[in-house]
């Protein structure tokens, strides 16, 4: 049992610092991106940060010709960080007894695990047809749309499962959505382009788009995670409370209205 318990301290410690790694390079990514305006008050786009000692002059391109030898890639922060989740997901809640029913039944390995990837499988799969579909041009529709759906799931899992387990399977797919972004969607963009520029061809323009948005996505996505990921400190007002998916859902709509805030600052 100590090894069982130490275990699990270890991995969630990986899995905390390897979120913060992954959380803190996205968002400053995404603030970075917005600096890169041609304006009076920054004329050329460039961007003049100050950290460490040191002063740092940083530019924008679209994609460098020629390429350089060395090119830095940011993906395995987000690997780490699901990879350590999945194992607490087992350790905490499949081997620890945390995954009951709503009438207090603890739920059997398979039951647990047929359900998780159910919902983490499926969640992915519509999240990424949506945003495929024409429904990426609109992305204010899109944004409701997926809201809607991330407040089903919630209730539709609160319905069937206890508050906690139910809580960690919403965050469970919403980390999946996030950490798919990045393998499926944004490295294979950024691939593709560089591919292009090897071959002599003109990247094509959707490609930059594409990986954006999902990185955008991600900002916004991470929100409702770390709530839902704390919300076992406070089982009274989140996931113990009577209707504790409409807390999720409060919860999430105020933090999406700080990110645009947040994204510039």
């Amino acid at each position: 049992m100590e090894w069982q318990e130490w275990g699990t301290a270890i991995t969630r410690w990986a899995h905390i610092f390897a979120g913060i790694l992954w959380i803190g390079q996205t968002w400053y990514f995404t603030w970075l991106d917005l600096q890169f305006e041609d304006t009076e008050a920054n004329p050329g786009g460039k961007v003049w940060m100050v950290h460490s000692g040191g002063f740092y002059l940083v530019d924008k391109i679209k994609v460098p010709s020629p390429m350089p030898k060395t090119l830095h890639w940011f993906r395995w922060e987000a690997m780490m960080t699901a990879i350590t989740g999945v194992i607490l997901l087992y350790l905490v809640y499949f081997a620890g007894g945390l995954m009951v029913d709503a009438a207090g039944n603890e739920m059997s390995l398979g039951t647990s695990v047929g359900l998780s990837l159910g919902v983490m499988v499926v969640g992915w799969l519509i999240y990424d047809l949506l945003w495929i579909s024409p429904l990426e041009k609109k992305p204010v529709v899109g944004a409701v749309v997926c809201y809607v759906l991330m407040v089903w799931l919630a209730w539709y899992l609160t319905q069937r499962i206890a508050g906690r387990p139910a809580f960690l399977l919403v965050a469970a797919v919403l980390g999946t959505l996030m950490v798919n972004n990045v393998w499926f969607r944004i490295i294979p963009a950024q691939r593709a382009m560089i591919a292009d520029r090897i071959a002599g061809r003109e990247p094509e323009p959707g490609l930059a788009t594409r990986a954006k948005n999902r990185s955008k996505h991600n900002t916004f996505i991470i929100m409702p995670v770390l709530f839902l990921m704390i919300s076992n400190h406070f089982p009274t007002v989140t996931y113990g409370a009577d209707n504790n998916w409409l807390v999720f859902a409060v919860v999430t709509l105020l933090a999406w209205a700080t990110v645009p805030f947040l994204r510039r600052r």
